[in-house]
């Protein structure tokens, strides 16, 4: 489905606010004005990293390699990027392996441009290999550590891991998107209602469910491995959440797998935390959540040409049906005995 398509109204006029993506304007030559302008003297190397919500760089300086993150206009409020960035410092200060947000005179977010940006150490480190011996009790030791300092106080601005934001909201801009096939609304509408209620039983079920500051987004993709273990990268979606947030999208397979790659896990986590073992039950519910927030937030991005090229398929009738019977598979997952706590 074209891009242009989309963002036109049925009488052919453009949708208010699709007429620029965020980021047209920023172009190289603006990158490497802002990269000079905050002071890190860049040398000419920069090379764009994958990256869809936001755009980064690697810049190559007087001072080393360093890593800009320019956020996306309107998503988050000056405060609640600065509680992302004194996270990320108050974990590393425990030496915890995460990308810190460098500081120039006492600043760690910049503005040029219309934009805001920041600075990160630029961490080395390989794809991670989970099956290597020791690799997840390690892992789980290390979001131990990272849990416990987020544990010590909670977020005051960023908006929790939670059924309204990731579930109800996320439902609303599906419905209300011109992705969604007419023909399939009405399914949408009745699997997505049916998915929420079971989460709210679950959630009742295990209730109180304690929140704590989280990775948020802690899946490979945002994990190094580097000759001493892992190195954690963009806190971008830092959030309150229950601690199993983190831990869940490290599992893979089929439940036998899962259930070894947890003992694991579990085996090292223990060894600096308690977790609570009714969360085991939240799994599911909250790998259905991320899959009606991942389907929003693709359609509410829509307008930026790195979404229609990323995800070609999104707009295509075929997409939505499969994706309709993942969310009826779930809905009978989260009916399925959960992981043995050991």
């Amino acid at each position: 489905m074209n891009v242009e398509m989309i963002n036109k109204t049925r009488d052919g006029n453009v949708r208010p606010g699709t007429e620029l993506h965020p980021f047209a304007t920023l172009t190289p030559e603006r990158v490497l004005e802002a990269a000079e302008a905050a002071g890190f003297e860049p040398d000419g190397r920069l090379l764009a990293l994958n990256s869809y919500e936001n755009r980064v760089y690697r810049l190559g300086s007087a001072g080393g390699f360093r890593v800009l993150k320019f956020y996306r206009p309107g998503r988050w409020s000056d405060a609640q990027i600065l509680e992302e960035h004194a996270f990320t410092a108050e974990l590393a200060a425990e030496e915890l392996p995460v990308a810190a947000p460098i500081v120039l005179e006492g600043e760690t977010l910049f503005r040029q441009a219309g934009f805001r940006f920041a600075a990160f150490e630029c961490l080395a480190g390989r794809e991670p290999e989970l099956d290597a011996p020791g690799a997840r009790e390690l892992l789980g030791r290390t979001l131990a550590r990272m849990h416990q300092v987020g544990a010590r106080r909670p977020f005051a601005r960023r908006p929790p891991i939670d059924a309204q934001r990731y579930g109800v909201q996320a439902r609303r801009t599906v419905l209300a998107s011109p992705l969604l096939p007419a023909a399939l609304q009405e399914n949408y509408a009745r699997l997505s209602t049916q998915l929420l209620e079971r989460i709210a039983q679950v959630y009742g079920e295990v209730a109180p469910v304690r929140l704590i500051r989280v990775h948020g987004d802690c899946h490979l993709g945002n994990l190094l491995w580097a000759e001493w273990g892992p190195r954690f990268v963009d806190l971008d979606d830092c959030a309150m959440a229950p601690r199993i947030q983190d831990l869940w999208m490290l599992l893979s397979g089929e439940p036998p797998e899962q259930q070894a790659q947890w003992a694991e896990l579990l085996a090292g986590y223990e060894q600096f935390a308690q977790l609570d073992y009714g969360e085991l039950r939240l799994i599911e519910p909250l790998r259905a959540l991320r899959m009606l927030h991942h389907a929003a937030w693709v359609c509410e991005r829509w307008s930026d040409p790195a979404f229609p090229r990323a995800f070609p398929w999104f707009g295509e009738g075929r997409h939505w049906e499969g994706y309709l019977r993942d969310l009826a598979e779930q809905i009978a997952a989260i009916d399925e005995p959960p992981l043995l706590a050991r």
